[in-house]
């Protein structure tokens, strides 16, 4: 792609006013090969050589080669480096050396897992019969599923399905459990939060299993690059890692644009709407037949930008309109397997995506990528720029930034982003309110022994206890059997959320089912007056019955989107630790965390204006979390007042601004932590400012921003003073959740607060 030729046409274009913050130009690089210790299988390397794969980078070669030797590996190099080689050469060398041995693929998206059979098959089809490669998940047909456990030797599912089907009924997989030579466990970078939490004791089980069926397998893990790539394989099998993360790969080269929609009142610091920049950048892309996936942050703006593709498209050119489509989770499994089948034949030539192709799916010559929105970590933004380029010509990305504080540092601090400051990947297998779930499963997959704390680590034998109180889990004859009352324990725990209950959104005018709603979402997005987008349709949910968990909406043409408002309040239980910074205290403890919906805004599309508010009245959600917290000190608040400044606005600014930039230090989303700030605090008796994990019994996150608070601290002041607004906008101080309609908020005073909070203490 001539991407200097793009750029320069995108940059004299009517409506471009400065959009491009910053271009950084990527240099290819040539490979650096390696070699392997010994000789591979004859048809193996047959294989290698003839799909023109030898010689091997270096990275590949090294995590072969440790790999046969035994050891569990971890691989963290770049998107495109050619990391599945890292674990196909060593489980087909063994599938050919040792008769009977299986291999247990885990991809965190059945797309991912199609793709890599498709890869399988194509290169290593001579090398295995047809029938011993499958795909195992929730799609498979019913008829299919008893041939694939007794033939299948190399068996690729996802971690739901291991969870849901394999495990509890490990019976029917026997020959798979007991012949287990690998596990292989890729795009471990997206195993985080909530979600990498419930993986790790997943494979936890499995790992317990496999003993008890007289198996040990090794473990291959695979990520994209992490500040913590052995730490994180390690918490999420509970094993030792060696760790290869020198690239040998080569790279054509890119053009990165870091494209900021223009202001349109400085002082209010209100810019364009990026998803009007990025429908217009996707359109400008694909009438000039440019390949393109344009990701997104949810589905919701997924289908937005869709439709605003489509309609500049069908005004434009209407040829191409009809060759491109949006795709994510929660459309069905044909409709899917439809829309990735047209993208990678070509007859597509741009898609509008969630994180669902974010992973390593091969779709071939992609040329372009747009990230509308910062993805939430550096690491998922190489991924998904990583989606262009990988045929090995030269590529183009667009990161565009959106109103908040994360965004715009990246805009102003291009330097930061290229200077490979990569996240640590944070996850809590020991969080009580995700292993007690795991922990009713594994006691129904076979019964609990003591000794199991070997695997499920240092919390098990309190939730072990606590179960046991709760006539969950009975002990008898130094084994500890789930209750009779309990049927199917794994059916109740949904290893992508907090909670494993969800709501039906059901289609009040053909009465079928739509989607379903993970609970902790459904007052926020299924609300009696949400708007709700599904393929590209917008409905308005009519009813929201939450004795049934079932909501009901029509069709609608409304020319609006919905945003709740929510209040929160926060309560101390317990102080974990303390520490002196500077002028102040900084915690780290458990609180109760109640969160009230009390109404939504509606938001015109394309200009995004509020167009209507409304209330609501819905029951208030509680849970327990880790939270961070700092206290103000009390002269430091005087001299506010004395000053006439507004000291509850610069709290209440400080707090926004904190969790907006804190992200930036752990592998999350905005939307994984939350934040209170407060003149005094029943629990504490000061002010301060509270910032917790918006998951029951926390992941890491707060615990992350506890140890850099000051490094937290200076970016926030960085991000308030850079902003060119001048009394605070969605790029620095205002949250777009805020319950309290961002009121009251002070921008003048939030940067003295914080800089005082940096003055080291007079001696």
């Amino acid at each position: 792609m001539d991407t200097e030729a793009f750029i320069h046409h995108i940059s004299t274009l009517p409506n471009y006013g400065g959009q491009i913050a910053h271009i950084e130009h990527i240099r290819p690089l040539e490979a650096d090969y390696g070699r392997l210790d010994g000789a591979l299988a004859a048809p193996l390397a047959v294989c290698l050589k003839e799909n023109g794969l030898l010689p091997l980078y270096s990275h590949q070669a090294q995590a072969i080669n440790s790999a046969l030797s035994g050891q569990n590996v971890m691989v963290a190099t770049s998107s495109a480096s050619g990391k599945t080689l890292c674990y196909n050469v060593p489980v087909l060398q063994a599938l050919l050396t040792e008769p009977g041995s299986r291999a247990l693929y885990l991809f965190p998206t059945k797309a991912l897992a199609q793709d890599q059979l498709r890869g399988l098959q194509q290169i290593f089809g001579p090398v295995l019969k047809g029938d011993e490669i499958d795909t195992f998940d929730g799609d498979t047909p019913q008829p299919e599923r008893a041939a694939i456990r007794r033939k299948a030797r190399i068996v690729l599912t996802n971690p739901d399905m291991l969870h849901l089907g394999i495990l509890p009924n490990h019976q029917s997989w026997a020959g798979l459990l007991k012949h287990l030579r690998y596990v292989v466990v890729d795009e471990a970078h997206s195993y985080r939060g909530v979600f990498g939490s419930h993986v790790a004791n997943v494979l936890r089980r499995l790992r317990r299993l496999c003993r008890i069926y007289g198996s040990s397998p090794q473990f291959i893990v695979c990520s994209a690059t992490i500040n913590n790539p052995g730490e994180h394989a390690g918490k999420l099998s509970g094993l030792p890692f060696t760790v290869v993360e020198a690239d040998g790969s080569p790279s054509g080269g890119k053009d990165f644009v870091f494209w900021n929609p223009p202001l349109i009142d400085e002082a209010k610091g209100m810019r364009a709407s990026a998803n009007s920049e990025s429908s217009a950048l996707f359109s400008q892309l694909v009438s000039r037949d440019i390949r393109t996936l344009n990701f997104t942050r949810s589905r919701r703006l997924t289908e937005i930008i869709f439709k605003y593709s489509r309609q500049r498209l069908l005004e434009e050119n209407s040829a191409q309109a009809a060759r491109i489509k949006p795709y994510r989770a929660g459309y069905l499994a044909k409709d899917r397997r439809r829309i990735e089948g047209e993208l990678f034949g070509g007859q597509l030539t741009g898609v509008v995506a969630t994180t669902a192709l974010e992973l390593g799916i091969n779709i071939g010559d992609l040329e372009a990528t747009i990230l509308t929105g910062y993805p939430g970590s550096i690491a998922s933004t190489w991924q998904q720029a990583g989606r262009s380029g990988r045929a090995g010509g030269r590529s183009l990305s667009f990161l565009i930034g959106r109103d908040n504080p994360l965004d715009q540092y990246f805009m102003r601090h291009p330097e930061y982003f290229f200077g490979k400051n990569y996240e640590s990947a944070l996850i809590n297998p020991d969080n009580p309110y995700i292993l007690k779930g795991h922990l009713l499963a594994a006691a129904w997959e076979l019964p609990l022994v003591d000794s199991d704390a070997g695997y499920f680590g240092p919390g098990f034998t309190a939730t072990v206890t606590e179960l046991e109180g709760q006539g969950l889990l009975r002990r008898r004859r130094g084994r500890i059997h789930l209750s009779p009352r309990i049927d199917y324990p794994a059916g109740e725990v949904n290893i992508r959320a907090a909670s494993g209950e969800n709501y039906a959104l059901i289609d009040s005018v053909s009465g079928t089912l739509l989607e379903t709603v993970e609970t902790s979402h459904a007052f926020f997005q299924l609300h009696t007056g949400a708007i709700y987008l599904h393929q590209g349709e917008s409905y308005l949910v009519t009813e929201l019955d939450l004795a049934s968990r079932t909501a009901h909406a029509r069709p609608t043409r409304a020319s609006y989107y919905t945003v709740v408002k929510d209040l929160t309040d926060i309560r101390v239980k317990k102080v974990l630790k303390s520490k002196r910074c500077r002028q102040t205290n900084v915690h780290l403890g458990e609180v109760e965390v109640t969160v009230s919906v009390i109404g939504f805004k509606k938001k015109a599309h394309f200009t995004e204006d509020v167009i209507g508010e409304e209330t609501l009245d819905l029951p208030p959600q509680r849970f327990a979390s880790v939270a961070l917290w700092f206290d103000i000190p009390a002269g430091l608040l005087d001299g506010l007042e004395k000053k006439g400044l507004d000291a509850a606005g610069g709290l209440h600014a400080a707090e926004h601004a904190a969790i907006g930039i804190l992200p930036l230090f752990a592998l999350c989303d905005r939307n994984d932590i939350g934040g209170v700030s407060t003149a005094r605090h029943p629990d504490t008796g000061k002010a301060g400012i509270f910032i917790y994990d918006a998951y029951p019994g926390g992941v890491g996150i707060a615990e992350r921003g506890f140890e850099l608070v000051e490094k937290l601290w200076r970016t926030t002041l960085q991000a308030i003073t850079e902003c060119p607004c001048q009394d605070g906008c969605p790029s620095c101080i205002q949250s777009p959740k805020c319950g309290n309609n961002n009121k009251p908020l002070d921008k003048k005073t939030a940067a003295v607060i914080i800089r005082s909070l940096l003055t080291k203490q007079p001696r």
